[in-house]
């Protein structure tokens, strides 16, 4: 385990699971010895509006908090989210994770704006490594779309290079019994896109 303090930035609407993907996360890395601080931030999130959550670890972490252009990871489960959220991304050597998926926010809905189609490109153009994942279609191919947000889990672990932890153990921990195995097989597939 390195001094160095990783940060990631996990970032959705209300209802797609970001802080159940936050708590696998740390959970896992508390089990496997790191210190690690999470925070979250609701928003409007039951009103379909932004979710975020912050997870930091490494030997020793002192703040919950990543300051703007810290996170080494940002994992985006609606692709305008990656756009609003881009702000807290490192200049060099990060990963962008986005879903391609979109939710229309009411503004949108409503006509006083229009949603961003370009958002994914954008994005591209200002983190090099930038991947998108169909996460959602990933998840139905599996058996419930809802469980993207583990699809995009796996996706982030394999970029933070944390594939050998207990993955399984943390899901087990953190999930519905009877959601377990379907979420153990969507984390596999994050692994794999």
């Amino acid at each position: 385990m390195s001094d160095e303090v990783k940060n990631v930035v996990l970032c959705g609407v209300g209802g797609q699971g970001t802080i159940l993907a936050s708590k696998i996360l740390s959970s896992c890395l508390i089990d496997a010895g790191y210190d690690v601080k999470m925070s979250e931030i609701h928003g409007m999130s039951q009103r379909g509006g932004s979710v975020t959550t912050q997870v930091r670890y490494g030997k020793k972490v002192w703040s919950p908090i990543i300051g703007k252009g810290s996170a080494d990871v940002l994992v985006s489960f609606e692709k305008m989210e990656a756009l609003r959220y881009l702000e807290d991304v490192k200049v060099s050597g990060a990963t962008v994770i986005i879903n391609d998926y979109a939710i229309q926010s009411l503004p949108i809905l409503q006509g006083v704006t229009d949603y961003p189609e370009d958002c994914m490109d954008r994005v591209k153009e200002k983190v090099e490594n930038t991947k998108i994942v169909d996460a959602t279609s990933v998840a139905a191919a599996i058996g419930n779309p809802k469980a993207a947000n583990v699809v995009l889990l796996g996706a982030a672990v394999k970029a933070l290079g944390l594939t050998d932890l207990d993955w399984d153990a943390a899901i087990e921990k953190c999930v519905k019994p009877k959601f377990v195995e379907l979420n153990k097989k969507a984390f596999q597939a994050g692994l794999e896109v």
